[in-house]
């Protein structure tokens, strides 16, 4: 068992983002077993969950003329517009239905329709906070471990919030999987180093 300081964080592991699913990772669905086997070593384990209200800005379904995987600018910056996925209620938006449930907590993000949410810790804006950086606090986590879908993405993201905001962060590569779009993923692993971010 690990120190009471440690938590685990699973990213995203959704139907949506798995084989299958209307965003899926490729591979995203083996990394299961390995996720559910690795609960059992913390004291402190989070979920994160993707849900979207059906109209959300980030889906290209909701701009003219505007095809999944490019790009738009929005308030906050530069924005991917991303297939309809992960909508509130729908079977998509569920857990892999292998995945062990028993979590401390399950953080909800990208639920508000004018602004994205990657990071388990903010907004895509990068101010507007989830919660989970209180809860940790409150717990006494000093240090965590991130895996799930997508390395380049929610994983990425998330793992340089936490080195930002002075936890010591670990992402398993071997329990994470990325979607690579236009090199996001060396982009992510360089950037994960940079800031201090162990790549186990």
């Amino acid at each position: 068992m690990r120190p009471a300081n440690e938590a685990l964080i699973v990213i995203d592991m959704q139907n949506d983002f798995c084989p299958g699913g209307a965003l899926a990772v490729q591979g995203g669905d083996e990394i299961v077993p390995g996720i559910n086997a690795l609960m059992d070593e913390f004291r402190a384990v989070v979920l994160t969950q993707d849900w979207h209200p059906a109209n959300h800005l980030s889906f290209a379904s909701q701009h003219d003329d505007a095809a999944p995987m490019t790009m738009t600018e929005m308030p906050y910056g530069p924005q991917v517009l991303w297939p309809d996925h992960c909508v509130q209620g729908s079977q998509g938006a569920a857990f892999h239905p292998d995945l062990r449930l028993d979590a401390d907590l399950i953080i909800r993000k990208g639920f508000r329709r004018e602004i994205d949410s990657y990071s388990a810790f903010f907004e895509n804006d990068r101010a507007t906070p989830t919660g989970l950086h209180g809860y940790l606090s409150e717990r006494g986590i000093t240090a965590i471990t991130l895996v799930g879908l997508a390395t380049d993405f929610c994983v990425n993201y998330s793992a340089l919030d936490g080195a930002k905001l002075g936890y010591a962060v670990m992402v398993i590569e071997s329990l994470s999987r990325g979607i690579d779009l236009d090199g996001s993923l060396g982009a992510a692993r360089q950037a994960m180093g940079d800031a201090g971010v162990v790549l186990g």
